[in-house]
């Protein structure tokens, strides 16, 4: 076996790199869970996630679990078996929220949406006008399979236009803590994200922001649950304990990493993705490719899908980044599967991460038969980050 030295790289959209400071907060010895004093680590982790949702009332739950999780406590706590709900289906994550909606026995009302494209507004106002017993309507803010990101707000003025009283259920997974995000001012009743992408944290904290509509429909909701249960977690949650034992090393971890967003400034954390990927997105266009997410409304600023030539597979591209140059991509799923790999650009990273990034795919695709060339793609990307950085110097 041949021993390589230096570190690996990962350049996936999730697990994300955890940084030091998280990781060392993590080294903990057990601890009483039970504690008089326990409260003092967890009540303003509620708090301050709050704030990273951009929610003023309502409440944020923390299970143990991936955002999955989440997806499952929105909705089984606050709807009722046949409930009829709109969704769209455009990327594998928008996929699999409307499969688990059908298998919980929801009446679902599915648009399906070109793979590059996002949330149809439109076809969502229209339909809300004519299905007035809709009971929840369901966005993916970034669709991690295609680099899309999609406006909410603009789902919201949809449904307020349409006089929906549906509440607004957002997969935040891929997009909070990396790219602006306002629940109170969306009006956004249930937004799902988890601990592995831009709060910088190994998987196994699902987090869900509840706003106070949708604690009252919990109150009345018929949907089985246990395990999930808002109010089991609210009896506890309010003394700063939990209804079961906590993962208490992520919980230091999450006090870390929001130490480290709060004094870059969300503002800023968010400017910073904003830039990092527009640099991935010229070196790419650099190299002559083109880009899933079929419109600059869509880019998303934390992962970008690439389209290979017709005669690369992408699937290829990623292998051969992790054997031969130790960095990890996103490889296309399902539908996209071969046609697309993915750079992650989200969570602890600068400009220097992203032109490693661009680095290893130029030589990936071309052993795996692209016809670029070397290093345009990284010089594009060097020239935007240099004028981008002296902008933000003067």
């Amino acid at each position: 076996m041949t021993v390589r030295s230096g570190a690996s790289h990962l350049f996936i959209p999730g697990p994300t790199n955890v940084p030091e400071a998280v990781r060392r907060a993590m080294n903990v010895p057990m601890e009483d869970h039970r504690a008089p004093d326990f409260g003092e680590l967890t009540l303003p982790l509620f708090e301050d996630l709050k704030q990273v949702l951009g929610l003023v009332g309502g409440r944020v739950f923390l299970y143990p679990g991936s955002g999955t999780a989440a997806w499952e406590a929105a909705i089984s706590n606050t709807l009722d078996p046949g409930d009829k709900v709109l969704m769209s289906r455009f990327g594998q994550f928008s996929h699999l929220w409307a499969d688990m909606a059908e298998r919980f026995g929801l009446e679902v009302i599915c648009v399906d949406v070109e793979w590059g494209k996002g949330v149809p507004i439109q076809d969502y106002e229209y339909i809300l006008s004519k299905e007035r017993d809709i009971k929840a309507v369901f966005a993916t803010h970034n669709e991690t399979a295609t680099g899309v990101t999609s406006d909410i707000a603009a789902v919201r003025r949809a449904m307020d236009t349409a006089e929906s009283d549906a509440l607004l259920y957002v997969d935040g997974v891929s997009s909070i803590a990396s790219i602006d995000f306002q629940q109170e001012a969306w009006g956004v009743d249930l937004a799902v994200t988890g601990s592995q992408k831009g709060l910088m944290l190994p998987a196994g904290l699902a987090v869900l922001g509840v706003s106070d509509k949708a604690l009252d429909a919990s109150k009345t909701a018929a949907m089985p649950r246990c395990y999930f249960d808002f109010a089991d977690m609210i009896k506890t949650n309010d003394a700063g304990y939990f209804p079961y034992t906590p993962p208490l090393p992520l919980l230091h971890g999450m006090r870390a990493s929001l130490d480290l967003l709060f004094a870059e400034g969300l503002p800023q954390v968010f400017e910073r993705h904003h830039r990092l990927a527009e640099g991935v997105r010229r070196g790419v266009h650099a190299l002559g490719l083109e880009l899933r997410a079929r419109g600059p409304e869509w880019y998303s600023d934390t992962v970008t899908a690439i389209d290979v030539p017709e005669h690369v597979d992408g699937t290829e591209v990623c292998k051969i980044g992790y054997h031969r140059y130790r960095t990890s991509f996103g490889a296309g799923l399902t539908k996209v599967a071969g046609k697309v790999f993915r750079i992650g650009h989200l969570g602890d990273l600068n400009e220097v991460s992203c032109l490693a990034a661009l680095a290893a795919a130029e030589m990936s695709l071309a052993d795996a038969g692209a016809d670029i060339e070397l290093g345009a793609g990284v010089a594009a990307a060097q020239e935007y980050y240099r004028k981008a950085n002296a902008r933000l110097a003067a």
